[in-house]
């Protein structure tokens, strides 16, 4: 949060429009394309370095303006047909590889919008735009997630098309992301074999709000330890309500049960993609 991990950086968070290789639009200060969504934000961010006491109140104070801009994004974009989707996961699970698979098969049927999530660069979202998506990288600095707030300017910065799929990537973390909402009609919760399988134990919030959990890299179960079931059972204690799809982004195993969920989600459901 704003007093203990860095998210209140006073640089903030800087939007920008990947296209053609080249950085086009900087909405480091909120400047962007308006759409008529706006908010009365208030930028007088009082980090209240003192007592404990006011570390908690200026939490919940982020925490409740946080949900009403979330409020706000969730009603422009249903009013759109857009289905945006929260991906969360630890460095390194596979979040991008995920996503340039399903804009290359999935993008033949809806348009796709990506929001990329960074401290730093904007390397994942050149992949995403070579994968053929129109893509806003959020770089956050020291911020260690994304917030409703960064989306709404990420939206104005984007634009995305009425009844598109909208891909939120996180920054890589399984404990602050949690705590946000964005807006987003599902959480999804990615983690990969080599990982381990016991992260649902060692990080239960994110689990416990997750909408699905995606098990990624399972290409690699031969060559790590990762107990698939035990896994699934350690997520269901956690959330008995969470979907489950065991893939691999790599090698297309298993895509179209995520797919399928997808669809789940979203007023267009998608048809079979043919690998």
């Amino acid at each position: 949060m704003c007093a203990t991990c860095g998210c209140g950086d006073a640089t903030g968070p800087r939007v920008s429009v990947v296209a053609g290789g080249e950085h086009e639009q900087d909405d480091s200060h909120g400047h962007g394309h308006h759409h008529d969504h706006d908010h009365d934000h208030d930028h007088d961010h009082d980090h209240g370095h003192g007592h404990s006491d006011h570390t908690v109140i200026l939490e919940q104070q982020v925490l409740a303006k946080n949900d009403g801009i979330a409020v706000h994004n969730r009603e422009w974009m249903r009013g759109r047909g857009i289905t945006a989707l929260n991906i969360m996961s630890s460095p390194g699970a596979g979040k991008t590889t995920l996503l340039a698979r399903t804009i290359r098969e999935l993008g033949r049927q809806r348009p796709i919008a990506v929001i990329e999530g960074d401290q730093e660069t904007r390397l994942d979202a050149e992949r995403i735009r070579e994968a053929g998506a129109s893509v806003v990288q959020v770089n956050t600095g020291a911020g260690c997630h994304l917030d409703a707030e960064m989306i709404d300017r990420a939206l104005r910065a984007l634009d995305p098309a009425d009844e598109s799929l909208l891909l939120i990537e996180n920054v890589g973390n399984l404990v602050c992301p949690a705590l946000f909402d964005l807006g987003e009609e599902g959480k999804v919760v990615l983690i990969s074999t080599p990982e381990g399988g016991d992260k649902p134990k060692k990080y239960p919030h994110i689990f416990a709000v997750a909408d699905l959990v995606v098990i990624n890299k399972i290409d690699l179960l031969p060559y790590v330890e990762f107990d698939v079931d035990a896994c699934v059972a350690q997520a269901k204690i956690l959330n008995p309500a969470v979907c489950v799809v065991v893939l691999s982004a790599t090698t297309g195993e298993g895509m179209d049960e995520w797919y399928e969920w997808i669809g789940s989600r979203s007023a267009i459901s998608p048809v079979a993609v043919d690998n």
